[in-house]
């Protein structure tokens, strides 16, 4: 199958640049996903899906609310068809013929007519009322055709029960009408997650701020009454309320959320901060430029909004089975009645017709691909690898192109001491650093705190602590004023690095620099560990014949350590959420199936507008609502298992279908009557035995799907 056959279940998006997501540090305009005009293959669940992200208030809650009842209505409908079901099946004949019992009641036929059709207006309505849509739109499909058998089962069913010489029915009709309500029900819940994510993101936007008055007094307002130009405070551990400039104050701040930088990235009297981002130590006064919907947390909620409005639900194999299925059996079934018709009787058309329509009831069919997604979906829990998005899934095995986010991807997602460079004796350096570090919450403070654990260097008291936001820090330690921080220390300080230790200004590390006494003695380097199991996952994904690509909002230096670590084919660095957007359209548009992998908010648009998103679990909630396939152990590689998977069920989803549909080749001629002449005719009872034992093939062939090695 070609990829433009594939592509795809979410492109259908062309990339513009808007005005306002600019950053201190990239001036190039980014792009920005606007939807295009897609069709409707599936009509009521697909029409849901493209409405569910209107907007990021009152509609999207309302739509949200709207797909959860649609959910809870399909399992409603799927319990109570159940349970009279079984009657149904207790009263039925041709039941008690194949199992050998004798169930005879008063008004037996009364009683199995009124549960029948009960299911028949019930448990058929979803399906019934989508024929109408498919009909409407004339793309007859799985819809009609499950409604044509239904209503046949049905129909033909009541006749009996009025005139002689026919069997009855209503157990296909109900079993059917069951089946199919527990798939849709399961594709509905599908879709009902999707929606979650744009919720995650607006919960990242902070709902109050503390407005500084002309008078300066402070005042508590909420975030939609911010403009530009106000002054607002923001003190450490509060996220920042709105975009703006640092006007007062240091501060170490956490933008991971929006760059992937791994590391807090230190602010100043006039540097920019962002919507959304944690203010880690310091008190900062920040004057607004862009609030409310200017800001680059809701341009990244618009990109998410419209990647999930650009989605479109291609039609699935079943889809198509179903629709030349559709056309296949009323064109034969026609023309067997106007046959029959002519050379019999109007009583032999109608039960010819009746066994080509009851063949061609797509029984097998129904659970052709949803079996084989619940085994393959369980196959994939005990892999850790979680299966949201099954179009997605089944693309997943054609995949050109691997793209990774690098931090808590590729990386661990935490700092952690790689080495420490010392003058004079390195315990006692270890010594100073963490016995100041220890007074702090700070990531890297923590980080050289357990450090020095490992090294069994137990921090003593520091006294006379006093913190440099963004900075460092300074106490006396055991007689001696030391002092810790990065390059931000060295220039406050006025100090002059010695010979031994210029080498490593220029690392691609993060550096903590050690005072003593006024000398700089030493320096820890911390990095943001790789993942064990990286390169080998990178390896595999090469020999699958995958291109590989790390997509990284962290700087170059960093960027290119990683991937001669782990192998990549290529990386790009300093990136904006946006610009990864930008990246992945270019490979896409080079010919090539994309599948993203990353684990933070500013992955969230790149997973959505990949052709495959791929979450790493113990990312965001935001980056796994927003994923088609969820890595639960934090382990790069169940990717490699995940798409064998995918291929190993691609392979049985089409084997079903062929075992649920093909078959017809040969059973709907004969249901024609077409061998009728050498004394070979097929019943409605016989073509109910064979549509049976196609569902029955179909389910163990399914089952063979757990002896399949992905590995």
């Amino acid at each position: 199958m070609s990829h433009r056959r594939h592509k795809h279940p979410k492109r259908s998006a062309k990339t513009e640049q808007p005005e306002h997501m600019d950053h201190p540090e990239h001036e190039k305009k980014s792009d920005k996903t606007k939807s295009a005009p897609h069709s409707h293959e599936t009509g009521e669940m697909e029409g849901m899906s493209h409405d569910s992200h209107k907007n990021h208030g009152g509609g999207h809650d309302h739509t949200t609310a709207g797909q959860m009842h649609h959910m809870k209505d399909m399992k409603r409908r799927f319990i109570v068809s159940v349970i009279i079901t079984i009657p149904i099946l207790l009263l039925s004949p041709m039941i008690q013929q194949w199992f050998g019992f004798t169930i005879d009641i008063p008004y037996r036929e009364g009683i199995i007519f009124a549960l029948a059709t009960f299911i028949y207006l019930y448990g058929g309505k979803p399906f019934l009322t989508m024929m109408i849509g498919e009909i409407r739109s004339k793309k007859p499909g799985m819809m009609t055709l499950i409604s044509m058998a239904i209503s046949v089962a049905y129909f033909y069913s009541a006749m009996t029960l009025v005139m002689p010489g026919g069997k009855e029915f209503f157990w296909e009709l109900a079993t059917l009408i069951d089946i199919m309500l527990i798939g849709h029900y399961i594709e509905a819940k599908s879709v009902l997650g999707a929606a979650n994510a744009l919720e995650e993101l607006v919960k990242m936007m902070p709902k109050t701020a503390m407005r500084v008055k002309a008078d300066g007094q402070l005042e508590e307002v909420g975030v939609d009454q911010l403009k530009k130009e106000d002054i607002i405070l923001v003190r450490p551990g509060e996220k920042i309320p709105a975009d703006g400039k640092v006007v007062e104050g240091e501060s170490m701040t956490d933008e991971a959320f929006l760059t992937g930088e791994s590391k807090p990235v230190y602010k100043k009297p006039g540097s920019d901060v962002f919507m959304g981002s944690t203010n880690i130590d310091g008190a900062l006064r920040i004057k607004i430029t862009k609030s409310g919907e200017e800001s680059y947390l809701s341009q990244v909620i618009e990109l998410v909004k419209e990647a999930q409005q650009s989605r479109s639900k291609t039609q699935d194999l079943a889809n198509r089975a179903a629709a030349w299925l559709f056309y296949a059996a009323t064109a034969i079934g026609a023309v067997t009645f106007a046959v029959w018709a002519a050379i019999a009787s109007q009583m032999d058309a109608v039960l010819r017709s009746v066994t080509v329509l009851i063949i061609a009831c797509p029984h097998a069919l129904g659970l052709a691909v949803p079996l084989v997604v619940a085994i393959s979906t369980s196959i994939a829990a005990r892999k850790g690898i979680l299966i949201r998005n099954r179009q997605a899934f089944e693309t997943l095995k054609d995949i050109d192109a691997i793209c990774f986010d690098k931090t808590g991807t590729i990386t661990e997602g935490k700092l952690s001491v790689s080495d420490v460079i010392a003058l004079e004796n390195e315990s006692t350096i270890l010594l100073y650093a963490a016995s100041i570090e220890q007074n702090s919450e700070h990531i890297i403070a923590k980080a050289i705190v357990n450090y020095a654990k490992t090294k069994n260097v137990k921090p003593i008291k520091a006294d006379d602590f006093i913190a440099f936001p963004g900075i460092g820090a300074k106490a006396v330690v055991d007689g001696h004023t030391i002092m810790v921080g990065g390059p931000q220390i060295l220039s406050k300080e006025s100090l002059t690095l010695p010979e031994e230790l210029k080498k490593y200004e220029e690392s691609e590390s993060t550096k903590v620099w050690v005072v003593v006494d006024g000398r700089i003695v030493g320096v820890i380097l911390l990095k943001d560990t790789v993942r064990k199991t990286s390169a080998e996952a990178i390896k595999t994904l090469k020999e699958l014949g995958i291109e590989t690509w790390m997509l990284t909002g962290d700087n170059e230096a960093v960027a290119k350590d990683v991937a001669s670590k782990t192998g990549i084919d290529h990386f790009e660095a300093n990136l904006l959420p946006d610009q990864k957007l930008k990246i992945i359209k270019k490979i896409h548009d080079s010919g090539k199936i994309v599948a993203m992998v990353g684990d933070g908010i500013n992955d969230a648009p790149s997973l959505l507008t990949a052709d495959i998103g791929i979450a790493i679990g113990a990312g965001t909630d935001i980056a796994i609502e927003s994923a088609d396939i969820i890595l639960t152990k934090s382990d790069l590689y169940s990717v490699v298992p995940a798409i064998r998977l995918s291929r190993a069920t691609y392979k049985k989803m089409v084997q079903n279908l062929w075992w649920a549909s093909g078959y017809n080749i040969v059973a709907i001629p004969l249901a024609a009557g077409v061998m009728a002449p050498w004394g070979i005719i097929i019943d409605p009872a016989i073509g109910a035995v064979l549509m049976s034992v196609s569902t029955v093939v179909v389910a163990l062939n399914a089952q063979l799907l757990k002896r399949a090695s992905i590995e």
